[in-house]
């Protein structure tokens, strides 16, 4: 009788810490699950900023555009590729990487005067924002 007690005793008390792991660590668990969506562009939390905003269609003044990527959270994401496209010039960087702050820096110019309509992808997503470059 004292083995089969042994024996009950010993299943209660590891059915008891199995329990009680999975209640402790069950978030933890879920968290580190959930880390490939952090490691996601967010299409509204990226930004795209540029500098100047108009400038000569001279093909030698660039300006510049720069790119920061950001997950929900609002963290940067980094080693993602970025493509830029223009309907008016050119770049000088076909595409990026981001770097460890989600910073990506582009340069645009153009022999044609006009308004130039830039759209951001970035690891397969297209970003909200838009921004126009106006060559004089």
């Amino acid at each position: 009788m004292d083995k089969k007690l042994l024996g009950l005793i010993s299943v209660f008390f590891l059915s008891f810490l199995i329990f009680i792991s999975v209640l402790l660590f069950n978030k933890p668990i879920v968290q580190l699950l959930r880390a490939k969506e952090e490691t996601n562009p967010s299409p509204k939390k990226s930004l795209i900023i540029a500098w100047p905003l108009t400038l000569p269609a001279d093909g030698k003044t660039n300006s510049t555009i720069t790119v920061f990527l950001r997950n929900e959270k609002n963290q940067p994401v980094s080693n993602k590729i970025i493509f830029l496209k223009s309907t008016l010039g050119e770049f000088k960087e076909n595409n990026l990487i981001s770097d460890k702050d989600g910073k990506a820096e582009f340069h645009l110019s153009s022999t044609t005067p006009g308004l130039a309509q830039i759209t951001v992808n970035a690891a397969g997503f297209e970003l909200i924002q838009k921004l126009s470059i106006k060559f004089e």
